[in-house]
């Protein structure tokens, strides 16, 4: 059988099914928690975080976080493999680290690493290009586990349009279609990148609830990657969710005191979409971030075009770093919404969510 057959018959899946990994998890420190979920719903979980890292982020709330995969810039067959890689890649990580991570495929692991002391990860691509025009790819990165997509990235493809494409067309005939199998197949649907045509017709279109797992509010501060109050609402009154991302530029042109920018963003969300449907999407890194030559020449090598020096750092101080989720939380409570509307931001809304599309 050939790699395409392999995956596709849902055998590698099972790669990371064994039998007591929980457990053995649990004899190696992790212990049942009943402390609030706290779920990102689109972030970093890099290769090469050490474990010492790994347990401050899970230390400071996070439970569960949903990964983006590889970069979405590439099309054609480059995407298919390049997705494929990466799908395989974090099978293994995951599996060398079973007392840090688990590879998360339905509701139920994120209890299942809560009470054994790791971090549930989903998987996450950030563009439909890995799909390219065969709806039945939809099975095959399905059956390794992958569990939301975006529809776009940046720019146009077979689905639709992205948020930096001129004009202003939708959702495609075959975005269309392949809204339909993503819901008949229960793959999350993530609008984040799209334009707000783009984004405005898969919700209506869309049989379930969607996300965007990463924007900011377009009525805070003009940004194209931002979304308006008009689409946000058409989410929440389908039943989505928007995750409320941590990118700086997305939220405010202060390179200091930004942190009040980013919760004005959260506050906002709630007021216009309901507090049943904002969630935290960081879309950030996790390690504590010094702006050298080497941390530069990383960034130039991983964004090549879209690099722009004048974005960076896209880091708010008081959130770079492991721990970021106790800033979140402690920000999000002083908003006056009372703690159990702070818990739904937190977490609960997200595990709402992948329940109802999921499962």
């Amino acid at each position: 059988m050939d790699r395409r057959g392999f995956i596709g018959s849902g055998l590698a899946l099972g790669v990371l099914a064994v039998p007591g990994m929980a457990a053995a998890a649990s004899e190696q420190g992790g212990a049942p928690t009943a402390r609030p979920l706290t779920f990102d719903a689109m972030g970093e979980v890099r290769f090469n975080y050490s474990p010492e890292l790994v347990r401050e982020m899970h230390a400071s709330g996070l439970d569960a976080i949903a990964v983006t995969l590889c970069d979405p810039k590439p099309r054609g067959d480059a995407a298919y493999d390049l997705a494929m890689d990466a799908v395989l890649a974090h099978d293994r990580h995951i599996a060398q680290h079973p007392e840090l991570f688990r590879k998360a495929t339905s509701v139920a692991d994120i209890e299942r690493a809560r009470e054994a002391g790791q971090i549930a990860v989903y998987y996450l691509l950030q563009n439909s290009t890995h799909f390219g025009p065969d709806l039945d790819n939809v099975d095959v990165f399905y059956n390794l586990g992958v569990r939301t997509s975006q529809i776009t990235y940046n720019h146009q493809n077979w689905a639709g349009s992205g948020c930096k494409e001129l004009g202003s067309n939708g959702l495609t005939v075959f975005g269309r279609e392949l809204v339909e199998r993503m819901n008949a197949r229960g793959m999350l649907i993530d609008l984040s990148h799209s334009n707000m045509r783009t984004m405005a017709d898969t919700i209506e279109y869309s049989k379930v609830p969607v996300v965007i797992t990463h924007t900011a509010c377009m009525a805070v501060h003009s940004n194209e990657r931002n979304t308006t109050d008009e689409n946000m609402r058409r989410l929440a009154n389908k039943g989505g969710v928007v995750g409320i991302c941590q990118i700086r530029p997305f939220l405010t042109d202060k390179r200091e005191g930004a942190l009040a920018d980013y919760f004005r963003h959260i506050d906002h969300a709630i007021r216009v979409a309901g507090v049943d449907h904002v969630a935290i999407g960081s879309d950030r890194d996790h390690r504590r971030i010094e702006m050298s030559d080497e941390y530069m020449a990383e960034l130039k090598r991983e964004e090549g075009a879209n690099f722009n020096p004048a974005d960076w750092p896209l880091f708010i101080d008081e959130l770079n770093g492991p721990r970021r989720m106790e800033v979140v939380w402690d920000g999000v409570r002083k908003l006056g919404y009372g703690e159990a509307a702070v818990e739904k931001v937190m977490g609960e809304n997200l595990r709402r969510i992948y329940t109802e599309v999921v499962g």
